[in-house]
Formats: structure tokens, C-alpha cells, sequence
């Protein structure tokens, strides 16, 4: 399979469209847009032309040769592992490619070596997947702490602190709320854990890909998210990072063929751990999926190296202020605004008369794709989009307030 990032801007006639207008660059790579406002990405992303080119390529090559690619294949996952060490700032061996985000928080709240009555903290109103991972540690003589947050949604940083106790192993979090779209101050937030004695776990999958992230210095200790929202890939492929000092940390639970070196003499019967993140890649991997989620992945790369790595944050959250605004003019209700280091490409809004269920309905009638969640409706705004999406989605609003 070719290089992914290579393909992409030859198809675009070179760097000069990429220089000149990297967001129309993007757009051309998005066939959603030829029917949708599509400001969904907080829930399933629609796929990026190269994840779908991606995917034709891998189907086309195991039917018509089987598994006689299967080192090609093999290479665009060490591929896809040095691509998210470059989104991330990690080393490659501090990066495991597993299914989902779930699986990440598993791998980490079933490995970690628990003694009864430790605990874990987190804030309130995390999605389940960083919720029950932690809370089935209970079997283990292990407690959950959930901490309130403030009514706005966010964090309640003193109340995360006071609920650290010398038996607190880790402090679990989202990046960015999923419901109320507020984001946590990265750098900031860890330290203060760090500080008081806890590791911290983060839940990144409403930011990777927007906002960038220095994993090494920003003391994350452990990280997970899944490909398919703000990545723009495919359901069933996600990533794991590590810390290399925290790997020993955690036991390798389960364990399979993959995990151990030497894994491909299928005559061996030891356990002798691969000594990277690798190890908890366990078995077969979804080759499609990961070879789709690098061609998605590629886009990224292209805009964060030739724009700089704040570039895709600064355009979302352009957007997403421009939205705020139209739709508040409009008649919507919004939460109240916030500092630029906690608002994400999440825009959750309520109209006034309109259940959420009604509205959303309405706006799929109109091809506007948005959620019901948080106080109403939740908008997610991509890099991608432009101000025609959001002249969809306020018409929808304006029909429903008669304005």
C-alpha cells in the first residue's frame, strides 16, 4: 500500500492547495459535505476519502491475493504507530493500536497491580466507558471516588485534590466533556494530580486530532482514544499510549500469541512480554481498519506539518465561537462562554419549545447532522467545515424559533 501522506497531496495536485487553503484542502477530502452540514463528530465522524480509498485498497488486495500482502499490511500498522508518536509527541514504543477506547481504559484498570482498599478518582459525568472500567475494581476491594462537577460541567479541580488520599493510584478524566464540551487545562490539571500523589489517566477521544497534545511533557500517564470520532476513521480501530516509565506498572491481562517476543515461532509457549506498549496488542489486528485510520490520520499530519500544531485547534475553535454566536442570535439557548483553554469544537445548545429529539429530527430532515445531549443538542464543528454548515444548521434553528 502506498504512503498514505504522499498519496493525499499528490491527488491535490501537490502542496500549493494545501498552503493556500489547507481547510478547502480538507473539504475536497470529506465526501459528507456533497449532502450534509455534518456537525456530528462528537459521536460517529463520517469517513475521510483516504480511510475509504484506504479501505478499497486493503479489500482489493485480500481478495485478489489473500494474505500474500500480509508484510505490506504489517508495515502500515508500524506505520500507523510512528504517526500517532509524531500526533502525540510519544515514542513509538510507548504506542499500543487497539479496537476501541474501552478497550484502553480496560487495559489499563484491569492491569494496574490494585491493593484493597486503594481508589480511584474521577469527575462526574465522564461517559460510561471511563466509568465502569474503574468502577469493576470494586470486586478487587478497589473504591471509586466520583467527584461533582460545577453546574457549567466543568471540573471541580479543589474537589478532584481533596479527593486524593495517600490510597489514590490514579485519577482518571476526560479531555474534553463529552456532554458539555468543556476541556481540561492539560498541563495544569496533571501536575496538580502528579503533586499530590496520584497517576493520571486521560480519556482523549473528544480532542486527538483537534487539539495537540505533548504527551512526554505533559506527565500523562497513561492515554486512550478511538479513531472514529474527531479522527474522521473507521469504528474498531483506537490507540493506547503508555508511559515508557509506567509500563512494568501494569500486568498484561489478557495475554495472547502477540504479546511475547519472538511472536511469530507458534511453537513457543513462554511468557516473555514484548518490552514495549506492543505487548497488549494480544492477537490478529483489524489491518482494514488501522490501514483506513492511517489514511484519515495522514490528513492531520499534512495540515499540523505545514501549518504548525496549534493550526487545526485555532480553526475549530473559530468556528465553534462563530457558531456560539449565530446560534445565541438566533434564539438558541447556550451555555454560558468560557476561556479559550476550555472551550473544544463541542457546542451544545437547547430551543426553546422544541424537545431535542424533535430538533434533531428536523435538522436530519434538512440534512444537518447534530445529537441530542448536554442540555438539548449537541453541535461538534470540524476543521473541515465551513460557514455553509453553519448557515444550515441556523436556518434549521430559525424555522424552529420562527425567527
Amino acid at each position: 500500500m502506498n504512503s498514505p501522506d504522499l498519496s493525499i497531496v499528490g491527488h491535490l495536485g501537490g502542496h500549493s492547495l494545501l498552503q493556500q487553503n489547507p481547510w478547502g484542502w480538507w473539504r475536497s477530502q470529506m465526501p459528507v459535505v456533497d449532502r450534509w452540514a455534518y456537525l456530528d463528530h462528537a459521536a460517529v465522524a463520517p469517513l475521510s476519502r483516504p480511510a475509504v480509498e484506504a479501505i478499497v485498497r486493503f479489500s482489493t488486495e485480500a481478495s485478489e491475493q489473500g494474505d500474500t500482502l500480509w508484510p505490506d499490511w504489517a508495515a502500515e500498522l508500524e506505520g500507523l504507530r510512528g504517526d500517532f508518536a509524531e500526533l502525540l509527541s510519544a515514542a513509538p514504543d510507548e504506542i499500543a493500536l487497539v479496537p476501541n477506547t474501552s478497550y484502553g481504559i480496560n487495559l489499563v484498570a484491569e492491569g494496574f497491580r490494585w491493593r484493597q482498599g486503594d481508589n480511584i478518582v474521577i469527575p462526574a459525568n465522564e461517559f460510561p466507558s471511563n466509568v465502569l472500567p474503574w468502577r469493576n475494581q470494586s470486586r478487587k476491594g478497589v473504591e471509586l471516588r466520583v467527584v461533582p462537577t460545577h453546574p457549567d460541567g466543568s471540573i471541580d479541580r479543589s474537589g478532584i485534590l481533596d479527593a486524593i488520599d495517600t490510597r489514590t493510584q490514579i485519577v482518571a478524566a476526560s479531555w474534553v466533556g463529552f456532554a458539555s464540551g468543556r476541556r481540561l487545562d492539560l498541563e495544569s490539571f496533571v501536575a496538580d494530580v502528579h503533586r499530590a500523589g496520584a497517576l493520571f489517566f486521560l480519556d482523549a477521544i473528544q480532542g486527538l486530532g483537534v487539539f495537540p497534545v505533548d504527551f512526554r511533557n505533559s506527565g500523562i500517564d497513561f492515554l486512550a482514544a478511538d479513531g472514529h470520532k474527531w479522527l474522521l476513521g473507521p469504528e474498531g480501530a483506537g490507540v493506547v499510549a503508555i508511559r515508557r516509565e509506567r509500563l512494568e506498572s501494569l500486568d498484561c491481562t489478557p495475554v495472547g500469541w502477540n504479546s511475547v517476543r519472538g511472536a511469530y515461532r507458534f511453537d513457543q509457549s513462554e511468557i516473555d512480554l514484548k518490552p514495549d506498549a506492543s505487548r497488549f496488542e494480544i492477537g490478529s489486528s483489524n489491518l482494514m481498519g488501522f490501514c483506513a485510520l492511517r489514511g484519515s490520520l495522514s490528513m492531520f499530519l499534512e495540515i499540523l506539518r505545514n501549518h504548525g500544531r496549534g493550526s487545526i485547534a485555532s480553526r475549530v475553535l473559530n468556528l465553534a465561537a462563530e457558531l456560539g454566536e449565530e446560534l445565541r442570535a438566533a434564539g438558541a439557548t447556550t451555555l454560558p462562554k468560557v476561556a479559550p483553554v476550555e472551550r473544544s469544537g463541542i457546542v451544545p445548545f437547547g430551543v426553546p419549545g422544541v424537545s431535542p429529539s424533535q430538533f434533531r429530527q428536523s435538522a436530519a430532515d434538512h440534512s444537518v447532522a447534530v445529537s441530542c445531549r448536554g442540555i438539548g443538542i449537541r453541535a461538534s464543528i470540524h476543521a473541515y467545515n465551513d460557514r455553509s454548515d453553519i448557515d444550515r444548521l441556523i436556518e434549521v434553528v430559525r424555522r424552529a424559533t420562527n425567527r
